[in-house]
């Protein structure tokens, strides 16, 4: 039985790699070994709990205050010392982390060849998204396989020059972790009190919003390091601008953990009635978040393939996206990180019914939910 070594480092590698864990378990010939680098601990701790996953290895690479440079050394270092000791007969990584550029290059200096789920996503700008555009173009090359979500992420790396016979189109697996979540929250809804209580939102404002099908309010995540400074400032402006233009519309914003998110966060949207300052979800719980949001603003990569998936249109705050389909296919709308910009776009989903409707029902181009299985049958073919 060969042995596939799944190493994760944030919170979206866990939620995007679980189910293909799922599906490595079922297999007759491999089988799966989760590695966590500790990259995001207390946020990759969460996301292992909302999927009963252990880390079969835990690097413990987080410390305060890291640099990218000290990461990414420590990353290489680790991951290669603990490849040197297992040997696995494959490595797989997901999206564009220090942790997946730092890992598959350990990989790749040992022999061990590379997986690379999510693979092809561009931007063309390597400091939009940053350091995640340059993390993924030079993981591409290093990969024995790239499992792309869509048929553009494959001629992005068929421009770049990648093997055709190395690139494969199958969805993404955050579309498998997705429905899985949904059809469970589906067979035990959760208590509002209870969610609340783990998220740190107010009775009061669970009361007005969660616990009222028919209320309105918009659901936010922000963390994008190339946002950091005045991008945050006008971020928060703008998420002001829309509850205080809509008296009757709500908000919650988990706020992520990096202090850097936290102090704009806190000093200019702390203490409004109708906006709730949220500890970060638990994937689950972010699931159901999502599901009942009359619409996302957010500058996450993976939400702009989430939120399609439920009807749920998104805005994305960023002035580029490595996800051109979603805004083709009209499921997204860049709107940047100008106040007015957000407040405005936002204002047309909230006043006009009927676009709200059209954008909602509109087809998302991420997968179908089988991304995870169609991983699996490359690598048992691949791997005798």
């Amino acid at each position: 039985m060969s042995t596939v070594a799944l190493i994760v480092g944030t919170r979206p590698e866990c939620i995007k790699l679980a189910p293909l864990h799922a599906a490595l378990l079922r297999s007759p010939r491999l089988r799966p070994l989760l590695v966590s680098t500790g990259q995001h601990r207390e946020m990759l701790a969460q996301s292992f709990a909302s999927f009963g996953l252990k880390p079969d290895g835990d690097l413990q690479l987080m410390q305060p205050g890291q640099s990218l440079p000290e990461l990414t050394a420590r990353v290489i270092t680790s991951v290669g010392a603990w490849l040197a000791e297992v040997r696995p007969a494959a490595v797989i990584v997901q999206g564009d982390t220090t942790t997946v550029l730092g890992a598959a290059l350990a990989a790749f200096y040992a022999g061990i060849p590379v997986g690379h789920v999510e693979a092809g996503l561009r931007t063309g700008d390597l400091r939009s998204p940053f350091p995640e555009e340059m993390n993924r173009r030079l993981t591409s090359p290093l990969a024995r396989w790239n499992f792309c979500p869509t048929e553009q992420s494959r001629a992005n790396l068929l421009r770049e020059g990648m093997a055709p016979s190395s690139c494969y189109v199958t969805g993404n697996t955050v579309i498998d972790a997705l429905l899985t979540t949904k059809a469970r929250l589906a067979a035990a809804q959760p208590d509002i009190i209870s969610l609340s209580a783990r998220l740190g939102i107010t009775a009061t404002f669970a009361t007005a919003y969660l616990a009222r099908p028919t209320a309105r309010w918009i659901l936010v995540t922000g963390h994008r390091r190339e946002s950091f400074g005045p991008g945050f400032e006008g971020i928060c402006q703008g998420l002001r601008q829309i509850v205080d233009e809509h008296p009757e519309v709500g908000m919650i914003y988990p706020v992520h953990l990096n202090p850097q998110v936290q102090e704009p966060v806190r000093r200019l949207l702390g203490g409004h009635p109708r906006i709730a300052l949220a500890s970060p979800a638990a994937y689950e719980d972010f699931v159901w978040l999502m599901d009942r949001a009359s619409f996302v603003l957010t500058d996450s990569g993976g939400i702009q393939e989430e939120a399609p998936a439920l009807g749920k249109p998104v805005l994305v705050m960023r002035e580029n996206t490595e996800r051109p389909e979603g805004i083709a296919a009209g499921t997204c709308e860049l709107v940047g990180t100008d106040p007015r910009r957000i407040a405005t776009a936002a204002a047309r989903l909230l006043v006009d019914q009927a676009e709200y409707l059209r954008r909602s029902q509109l087809r998302n181009p991420y997968g179908d939910g089988t991304a995870s299985q169609q991983i699996r049958e490359v690598l048992e073919r691949e791997l005798r």
